[in-house]
């Protein structure tokens, strides 16, 4: 399906203004866009891609008078340039990875990403280039840029690489620190935050137990009694009713008596603050990082 993107559309996703968009059209021609019959410009994938590319270059330096007369592979070639310089932009690493997942280029994806992970470490690839990221690819999908087989290409790929940074972080086997048990609800399947803080638990020493997706919740309290879990933690990203939630949370308070509760995602903005005393909210990764590992 070839996707149609007004003006403003590409203004919102590139970051250049439609007024410079008009003028790079009249006076270097960089699209082509077609017309209505009311002379209202409409543009197609290969027109976002092309901006794409030359808005990077641009706000990295580049002249458009030289770039506007590139073709496309050459176009490519040099935004694949800019990922060879230092990371002090890493707007640049994030927007080449938008572009390489808008081509279902997972070659390209691997390089950009590997290159944040071997110059920034994990850590911060997550927070500095994978979270921006995630938001940015949730705004193409509000206006329809991306389709499911593009998110689905997205979050394998960084699936992946959380799994792989979890696999090289020694475990621990001391039974006198805290152990947590990471659960999703039955109806969530976005998995991502999850895994996230799985790592973030791991790196720091902690004992974990991930169950991930799918598991009813009259299986997760069976698992009480082989691990005795001091701390539960869980996510709400994909939208339910605020009653389906709590009455989750509430089933949790129950089968483990009361123990500490951490809930996150999206999702948490649209829970009340009277909970019970033990389930907390995490309105971030970064809070849950920056304060709550902390307080434990």
């Amino acid at each position: 399906m070839i996707n149609e993107y007004s003006i403003k559309d590409l203004e919102r996703i590139t970051g250049i203004k439609a007024h410079t968009i008009r003028i790079w059209e009249k006076r270097y021609n960089i699209v082509n866009p077609e017309r209505s019959d009311t002379n209202i410009r409409h543009y197609c994938d290969d027109d976002l891609k092309r901006l794409l590319n030359i808005s990077l270059l641009v706000k990295n330096g580049h002249k458009i008078s030289k770039v506007a007369g590139l073709g496309e592979e050459e176009l490519v070639q040099k935004v694949i340039e800019l990922n060879n310089v230092p990371l002090a932009n890493l707007n640049v690493q994030i927007e080449s990875l938008i572009l390489a997942m808008v081509d279902l280029d997972e070659e390209r994806f691997e390089k950009v990403l590997n290159n944040c992970i071997f110059k920034l470490g994990f850590e911060d690839t997550l927070f500095k280039v994978i979270y921006p990221l995630l938001s940015k690819t949730g705004t193409l999908w509000q206006i329809g840029t991306i389709t499911p087989a593009h998110e689905h290409f997205l979050s394998n790929l960084i699936r992946q690489k959380v799994y792989a940074a979890i696999d090289a972080l020694p475990r621990n086997k001391d039974k006198a620190s805290k152990n947590f048990l990471l659960v999703l609800p039955e109806w969530e399947l976005h998995d991502i935050g999850l895994l996230v803080y799985n790592y973030l638990l791991r790196k720091r020493g902690y004992r974990t137990v991930f169950l991930g997706q799918g598991i009813p919740l009259e299986n997760v309290a069976a698992v009480k009694r082989k691990t005795n879990p001091d701390i539960i933690l869980t996510s709400f990203s994909t939208h339910v009713e605020q009653d389906r939630m709590l009455e989750y949370l509430n089933e949790l308070d129950r089968h483990f008596d009361s123990k500490p509760v951490y809930v996150c995602g999206i999702q948490v903005a649209n829970l009340d603050d009277n909970l019970p005393v033990n389930i907390h909210k995490v309105a971030t990764s970064l809070d849950f990082k920056d304060e709550v590992l902390k307080s434990i």
